[in-house]
């Protein structure tokens, strides 16, 4: 080895030690006769000293001439530091140094290697491999060590059985894009990269693995943004002979475990929503019920008072912000800005201010009284110094549009702790969603997802009526895993490809082997599949998952540090039978 510590290591009992370190020199602060150089491996700093008349002239010119990020090796011993670093676990001691050797020289970097950086996201990204050696960015990835770590704990505890499955299959005609792998050998054929490994996962089930787990990449070939990724990674996980309640509390037990173990923080209820209710009280499926908010429908209250804004409207919704009737003015005018930006569309916002005499202050004093506003003040449980807020429209636009204000207000009022954890499992969805563009039903999860039962006749008269056993985790507003309870019969399976418009033909040839499986004795099962890079983000209070992937991709899906992706030699396309038409294509 050729060090005895590492940089991290080194404490007060250790003085008088021999040792011998190596590292990255950090930085180096030359005061003429007193050299002190920083050295740093991923463990932590230690602080050398070297000092005319106790250090070899050499030595201390060769310590003079250290750039930063130098690589290299010291020989001392440790002694009392006499001015103390309480900031930093080695800051007792120093290191004064007998011998150094320069292992390997170093340009001078791009950007500072330190917690504050001088670097932008893409210049750090071109050089993801100098951005990996600081604090911050390793500490992430090594929280997301330990969540590998805790997660194959759990589950081996649970009787999982880890399998590995495929990472070259069939193209499926579901979800989102595939990746598309030519083979050579298979001319004009071609393998997809998964997007999950669902049906293999269901195929285990048929095996008798009745445990499966695996923390997996996966692919989506899909518009990017800082919670995407075109690789990611989940924990896969199916279980046989389940129901879904059986399914909710082995990986409710899960994300304790993860909380408590690496987070030390005890998760509490896990609450319960169906999806109708997380639509008309918040305006999305994944709530943030780390505060309250919840949408209030004011039609019976609002409309019929001469207001066409509002007797023309589906809806009219009002949320309380609690503590905010002291906005001003020009708070008010930005927040209606805010919510007219192209991106929410609204055409306005209403306001109601409660004062603390008990009275209103409304932007439609015009229309409505006292007695009018009081009513809202009361459907709303607002109170004096509480602002009531108010969107209209169109009954799916209007509580989207205030999904996203009631976000903001969270966020502007300081609601949003990123150290407060609130789960919540929302169930009962829609088994399909209608696709105006393609002009027909597509299944909201994917089509092994089994419907209700009692909803299966409603397959023939309401389609979009017909709920799914069906359920996501939610944690502060992100959802983190989501699974089903599948179907298990080839007549059941066949009966959902039907409504979701696939011939009996193409209906075997892309999953005919899934229900040939099934017609040799498929149990009942369910499973669910968690983001784990999300998952991290959450543990590490972050928005982006970029920052818990080693080597990510930028928005246009480019590892601009390798330039990937790129073009190929023509003999590679030769051999892979493709012509490109064009360049660019």
């Amino acid at each position: 080895m050729l060090r005895t510590h590492t940089c991290g290591e080194l404490r007060a009992e250790d003085i008088n030690t021999e040792v011998t370190l190596a590292g990255w020199v950090q930085r180096v602060r030359n005061k003429g006769g007193l050299i002190w150089v920083d050295l740093r491996d991923r463990y932590g700093v230690t602080q050398l000293i070297l000092e005319e008349g106790s250090t070899d002239e050499a030595l201390l010119k060769k310590a003079a001439s250290l750039g930063r990020e130098f690589v290299i090796q010291v020989q001392g011993t440790v002694i009392e530091r006499t001015s103390k670093n309480d900031k930093i676990p080695t800051g007792d001691i120093e290191i004064k140094a007998t011998s150094l050797e320069v292992l390997n020289k170093a340009k001078v970097p791009p950007f500072i290697i330190e917690d504050e950086t001088d670097g932008g996201e893409e210049l750090r990204m071109k050089y993801r491999y100098l951005d990996l050696r600081r604090n911050v960015v390793r500490n992430k990835l090594q929280l997301r060590h330990r969540m590998m770590q805790e997660t194959r704990k759990f589950m081996d505890g649970q009787d999982f059985i880890e399998v590995e499955t495929p990472v070259l299959i069939k193209s499926t005609p579901e979800g989102a894009r595939d990746f598309v792998v030519p083979s050579r050998v298979n001319p004009g054929e071609f393998y997809a990269l998964p997007q999950s490994p669902q049906t293999f996962k269901q195929l285990l089930m048929v095996s008798g693995f009745d445990r499966y787990f695996q923390i997996v990449k996966c692919f989506r070939d899909e518009d990017l943004r800082a919670d995407r990724q075109p690789e990611f990674t989940q924990i896969d996980c199916e279980m046989s002979f389940v129901e879904q309640e059986d399914v909710l509390n082995t990986f409710e037990e899960l994300v304790r475990h993860l909380f408590t173990h690496v987070k030390g923080v005890e998760l509490g209820e896990v609450e319960r929503m169906t999806f109708a209710d997380a639509m008309k009280y918040y305006g999305n499926d994944k709530p943030d019920l780390r505060f309250d908010m919840k949408f209030v429908e004011l039609n019976d209250v609002a409309q019929n008072k001469g207001f066409a804004v509002f007797d023309s409207a589906e809806l009219v919704l009002g949320i309380c912000a609690k503590g905010a009737g002291e906005y001003t003015r020009k708070q008010l005018d930005e927040l209606t800005n805010w919510v007219k930006r192209p991106q929410i569309g609204a055409k306005g916002l209403i306001y109601v201010k409660c004062n603390a005499d008990g009275s209103f202050k409304s932007s439609v004093d015009k229309f409505f009284n006292q007695d009018d506003l009081k009513a809202w003040a009361d459907k709303c449980g607002a109170e004096a110094g509480d602002l009531i807020l108010v969107l209209s429209g169109d009954k799916n636009t209007a509580r989207k549009q205030m999904s996203e204000l009631r976000l903001k207000m969270g966020e502007d009022l300081g609601l949003r702790d990123r150290e407060v954890f609130r789960p919540l499992w929302v169930m009962d969805f829609p088994l399909l969603e209608w696709d105006e563009e393609t002009a027909r039903f597509h299944a909201m999860h994917h089509p092994f997802t089994s419907p209700k039962a009692e909803d299966i006749p409603l397959l023939e008269t309401d389609p979009g009526a017909v709920r799914a056993n069906a359920y996501d985790l939610v944690i502060n507003g992100v959802e983190i895993g989501g699974g089903s309870i599948r179907i298990h019969d080839r007549a059941t399976q066949q009966l959902m490809f039907k409504h979701l418009g696939f011939t009996d033909e193409e209906a075997q040839k892309q999953f005919g082997f899934l229900m040939e499986a099934f017609e040799y004795g498929a149990p009942p099962h369910g499973g669910i599949a968690f983001g784990f890079d999300r998952l991290c983000a959450i543990f590490g209070g972050s928005d982006s998952i970029r920052d818990y992937i080693a080597f990510p991709k930028n928005n246009s899906g480019r590892d601009v540090m390798i330039d990937s992706p790129s073009s190929i030699a023509e003999d590679q396309l030769k051999e892979l039978h493709i012509k490109l038409e064009s360049k660019g294509i």
